[in-house]
């Protein structure tokens, strides 16, 4: 313990310092700028109260609750589901124990996915970012799975697990802010941040509840897949034309 935790304060010492660092370089960007691929904000805020009354806010709210739901379901339960694929505590992965070694990798890649689509999204547009992510998350948790019998390659595959699924917290505030505008940015979001605290309370739970009737960890995978799919889905053939739409017709009808 005590040498995982004087790792730890390294580790957060470094962190704090490329923080500072990389804040240096931040700049404001000229007035009127809009990024290539994103949409053009409605410039005008729209209050919480009118937000919640749109669809396209509540098209959002399920896509985040379905994101959020299926990565507290891997979170919560990783020991549990990697100790039952044969990946136990005496399982060493480059001479560490393989359970700390993929959480503090996943820690880490949910950290560096959140600027990394971020760049993405603005530069070929929140939606097709989004459809990149969320199908890419999918496609890496069938990874995760095909590699259970191998731990060092589960453990950069859970890796990837999160990396496709920490740029929700980047993808979906842009995203409402490029729609209702930054006026009422913070308050705004907080409301779509409640689909976190849902896929809080559901995420381990409903993976527990499936795994005990079922017997297995692979139906629970396979929700997981199926929300990521949707998620990609809506986001590119639902979201973004009901954006579009939006920017059509917002500006003339937005009361703030």
């Amino acid at each position: 313990m005590g040498a995982l935790g004087g790792f730890l304060t390294v580790f957060g010492i470094v962190l704090g310092a490329v923080g500072l660092i990389a804040a240096m370089f931040l700049r404001a960007p000229p007035a009127g700028w809009v990024a290539d691929g994103a949409a053009v904000s409605i410039t005008r805020g729209v209050t919480s109260r009118a937000m919640l009354q749109t669809p396209i806010f509540w098209l959002m709210f399920a896509m985040m609750t379905m994101v959020s739901t299926g990565g507290l379901m891997v979170i919560v339960q990783f020991s549990n589901f990697t100790r039952d694929f044969g990946i136990g505590p005496k399982a060493l992965v480059f001479g560490v124990a393989a359970v700390p070694l993929a959480l503090t990798i996943d820690r880490i890649t949910n950290g560096l996915t959140r600027p990394f689509f971020g760049a993405v999204s603005d530069r070929i547009g929140r939606e097709n970012t989004m459809a990149l992510a969320f199908l890419g998350e999918a496609a890496a948790i069938l990874a995760l799975l095909s590699a259970r019998g191998h731990p060092a390659l589960y453990v950069l595959m859970s890796g990837v697990v999160f990396f496709g699924w920490g740029e929700i917290f980047s993808l979906f505030p842009s995203t409402l802010t490029d729609i209702f505008g930054a006026e009422h940015a913070t308050a705004n979001y907080g409301f779509l941040y409640m689909a976190q605290g849902i896929g809080s309370v559901l995420g381990g739970p409903v993976a527990a509840a499936i795994h005990d009737a079922s017997g297995s960890w692979l139906p629970v995978f396979a929700l997981i897949v199926v929300m990521d799919v949707a998620t990609g889905l809506l986001a590119l053939f639902v979201l973004k034309p009901m954006r579009r739409q939006r920017m059509l017709t917002a500006p003339a009808a937005v009361i703030a």
